[in-house]
């Protein structure tokens, strides 16, 4: 399918991890797409790969968010949808937590999100209108332990979302989060460990697993698409059913893991 053709879309965190899972769905998608990021080598290798371009955006530096969207204008003419993809994690107890950790969590993850919706708004309304999609979490939902910041940041998108749908449905400007469940990246897995360790972790999920940055991809195709078009304020989760409930082990219905 080709819903995203036209389309002109900037994805943030876009050099690996969700952020390129995004960044490859909205190429096939049809989307010419400007990837930015920190971590420049992986992103300017993602650009020459798929023919796009990239830029080096720091999400906390409201200077930088406005020379790159000058630079999007710039290459392809206009911009139609804004990711704010990019965000850290960090596991630790609140006990453990520095206050470093936690001014860098909440900066990138909700002040980058909204230096980055502010400086994209006039160059959505020049393209006539558009979209963003702020990626918060299934921990944007429900609490999580070794997450207090994380989840703190996350919630803090969630409600950032929904405001801003109030104030910019009306100007055209539709704006949805996305919430992921756990999704296999370098950032969720930092020691690397098997598809199938990591898995089992997930027990606890209907789906019995992880996810891929792909499933992240397709969700934000669709919320960038005009197939979207009545989505204002929507939190979609991605979540292989986290949030959906719990099992109660050893009876009918709980997963065979589960009733041994």
């Amino acid at each position: 399918m080709q819903r995203l053709k036209g389309k002109v879309a900037l994805v943030t965190g876009g050099a690996r991890g969700i952020g390129e899972g995004i960044v490859r769905r909205f190429v096939e998608e049809g989307a010419q797409v400007m990837i930015t990021d920190v971590l420049d080598k992986e992103g300017q290798a993602l650009a020459e790969e798929l023919g796009q371009a990239y830029a080096h955006l720091d999400v906390v530096s409201r200077s930088q968010w406005d020379e790159v969207i000058a630079a999007t204008e710039a290459r392809f003419g206009r911009l139609d949808c804004l990711v704010n993809n990019a965000g850290v994690l960090v596991f630790k107890r609140l006990d453990d937590l520095s206050e470093e950790d936690i001014r860098r969590i909440i900066d990138i993850n909700l002040i980058g999100t909204m230096f980055g919706a502010q400086a994209a708004i006039p160059a959505l309304e020049r393209a006539g209108g558009g979209s963003i999609i702020n990626m918060s979490s299934a921990d944007g939902i429900v609490g999580a332990n070794s997450l207090t910041a994380y989840c703190a940041s996350k919630f803090g998108v969630r409600g950032f979302t929904k405001s801003l749908a109030l104030e910019l449905g009306h100007r055209g400007i539709r704006v949805n989060s996305i919430h992921p469940g756990g999704i296999v990246t370098a950032i969720s897995n930092p020691t690397n460990l098997p598809r199938e360790v990591v898995d089992q972790g997930y027990k606890i999920y209907p789906a019995q697993r992880a996810g891929d940055p792909h499933d992240i991809g397709a969700a934000a195709a669709y919320l960038a698409s005009d197939d979207a078009a009545y989505c204002m304020g929507t939190e979609l989760l991605v979540d292989g059913g986290l949030v959906a409930g719990h099992y109660y082990a050893m009876m009918p219905g709980a997963p065979p893991s589960m009733q041994r």
